[in-house]
């Protein structure tokens, strides 16, 4: 970037400037990252960001340059990926050229991508309907069912909800590393390592497009040897596909005012806990599906584990927890590891191997919580604005399909003149609709604490199939839900046995989290004496548990007093701080391109 990429572009178009072009984090950026079905060894990633494509490249000395594009995407996800597919497919259909760009602030397409997965095909099957003889790693149909709810030593057998038949285990990291390359064989330009640090406007305040941070800046603030002026990718419309939580999709709704715009309610969230093993093959069932509610969680907090038996005897294995619990002292890793010693579990697992660790938030709102999705000179799409099908636990499709939707949208305003809201209408005639509204009191109902949560959402499901005349409200947002500490007791979690339960650290390692050092905080305190005014003498420090990554640690200074320390490079990017902090006093943004987890199977 900087003037690397203006030399780049003007100097030289050739291959051999290609392969000496490399990511942030070092590594070409081009190569296939790991043993991806459907993509070769030595297969590009990406299509080169300077050749072809852009419609202009412009440079101010001293400054950052400016390339130009008709549709610029912020993520490289399921519904960022389906919408820049969508838009070439319908660019060769109608024979018109539209310039396309992906910019993904993981190293690699896929790096921060961490999902269940048991994946519904319907809007796969409607965007690369061809996808079974393309080597989609899609491969792994559900074989079981299952559905138990579990005491500390029991496993229970319930009627199962969730009608898996025709569905995938799938890994959604490869998944989507499979779609990069689809987009790429149809003109799409994608920017691993890179990260969109801002939004861009015009003087009318309309969204022309986003920034990429600078890189090469030190702790405190100085320009290294290696500092390189971000990039302003502007285009006539941007798509926000950040997923859940997503840092300029948040920015973009409060500023211009998106719920209200709607009545819609605010989001909720849960925190989703991920670890991928190889068992014994003699344990393997390829296609089995497992979830459990009740322990280790109490009744008053929503949450439960899946369990998925995939291809070459990996099982993805996790613990998800609602961020509106109101305990200070729960630790949603502890709560995690403490599951995989149920007997029922434990028996699975015992002489397995932990191939990867990850986490990530998810949004549970709903329906209700959608805000309204456009903005001036753009659309969020996915998880960003929130389409997750909670009843289902699924959100993959709905993701897709509505990047696909805000394809169709783009494209006919940049060929037709028509309005930006007409993404807005083509959602709400959409089947994501209709499968949301039908589901919008699933979630609300356990406000009400877990038996009349499951027997609200059972008539919902089972009698008036989502016909109710009414809609349920949540209740408060997730960060004024946690009590103070006087109202609870510590909890005393095992500590980690090495076998099924591990220490963080043991974790972090095996996510392949990495971050440069020497570089500014990304996670920044908006009033840096809360912590210790506020959170630790009233809440007992909960950003020390919440956080699925020890970066929040409160340790004793030089006069024995206790100091917020963050460790800002153990940082899975899963937004749990950003949800869950008291006072919202902590504010994520994105680091240095290229750092984080480097997800390659989760």
């Amino acid at each position: 970037m900087g003037r690397l990429l203006s030399g780049i572009i003007w100097a030289s178009r050739s291959r051999a400037s290609r392969s000496r072009f490399v990511s942030p984090n070092g590594c070409s950026p081009f190569r296939n990252p790991g043993h991806i079905p459907g993509v070769s060894g030595s297969g590009l990633l990406r299509a080169p960001w300077f050749l072809g494509g852009a419609k202009s490249f412009s440079s101010e000395t001293g400054g950052s340059e400016s390339i130009e594009y008709d549709v610029v995407i912020v993520g490289a996800g399921p519904a960022g990926l389906s919408a820049a597919i969508r838009l070439k497919q319908l660019c060769r259909e109608r024979d018109f050229d539209l310039s396309v760009c992906v910019v993904e602030k993981g190293a690699q397409v896929g790096a921060h991508v961490l999902s269940g997965n048991v994946f519904e095909p319907r809007a796969l099957n409607e965007l690369l309907p061809d996808w079974r003889n393309e080597e989609a790693p899609v491969d792994v149909p559900v074989s079981s069912d299952k559905f138990w709810y579990l005491t500390k030593d029991r496993a229970i057998a319930l009627p199962c909800p969730f009608e898996n038949r025709g569905n995938y285990v799938i890994s959604l990291s490869q998944l989507t590393r499979w779609m990069g390359v689809k987009a790429e064989e149809l003109g799409v330009e994608i920017y691993p390592g890179f990260a969109a640090g801002e939004v861009l406007y015009d003087s009318n305040d309309n969204v022309v497009g986003i920034g990429t941070n600078d890189m090469g800046i030190s702790k405190d603030g100085s320009k290294k040897e290696t500092f390189q002026h971000g990039v302003e990718l502007k285009g006539k419309l941007t798509l926000l596909a950040e997923g859940c939580r997503g840092s300029l999709s948040e920015k973009i709704i409060s500023k211009y005012n998106l719920r209200r715009k709607v009545q819609a309610q605010h989001q909720t969230y849960a925190l989703g806990i991920k670890e991928v093993w190889e068992i014994d093959e003699n344990k393997h069932e390829p296609g089995a599906v497992l979830h459990t509610l009740g322990w280790p969680l109490d009744h008053k907090t929503y949450g439960g584990s899946f369990l998925y038996h995939m291809k070459d005897r990996q099982v993805s294995i996790g613990l998800v927890i609602a961020l509106n619990y109101q305990n200070p002292y729960l630790n949603p890793y502890e709560e995690f590891q403490k599951f995989k010693h149920h007997p029922a579990i434990k028996s699975l697992l015992e002489g397995g191997t932990v191939i990867q660790y990850g986490a990530r938030t998810l949004n549970e709102g709903g329906f209700q919580s959608i805000p309204y999705p456009v903005f001036p000179g753009g659309v969020i799409v996915g998880c960003s604005a929130g389409f997750l099908n909670v009843p289902k636990i699924k959100g993959t499709h709905t993701a897709m399909k509505s990047g696909m939707l805000a394809a169709e949208a783009a494209f006919s305003v940049l060929t037709e003149g028509s309005s930006i809201e007409v993404y807005w209408d083509f959602l709400r005639k959409s089947w994501i609709w209709e499968e949301l509204k039908k589901v919008r009191n699933y979630r609300p109902a356990f406000e009400y604490g877990l038996l009349p949560g499951l027997a609200i959402s059972g008539l919902e499901h089972y009698l008036f199939k989502g016909r109710l005349p009414f809609t349920l409200k949540h209740g408060k947002p997730d960060h004024e839900a946690t009590n103070v500490a006087k109202l609870h007791t510590p909890i005393d979690y095992p500590r980690a046995d090495g076998i099924l339960s591990f220490d963080v650290p043991t974790s972090l390692h095996r996510s392949n989290t990495n971050h440069e050092h020497d570089q500014p905080a990304h996670l920044r305190l908006r009033d840096p004496m809360i912590p210790e005014l506020v959170n630790l003498p009233e809440y007992a420090g909960p950003e020390s548990r919440y956080c699925p990554a020890r970066v929040y640690e409160y340790v004793p200074d030089e006069k024995g007093e206790l100091k917020l320390q963050i460790n800002a490079q153990n940082c899975l990017h899963c937004k749990a701080c950003d949800i869950k902090d008291l006072k919202q006093n902590i504010e994520w943004t994105v680091p240095e391109g290229g750092g984080g987890p480097g997800y390659s199977v989760m």
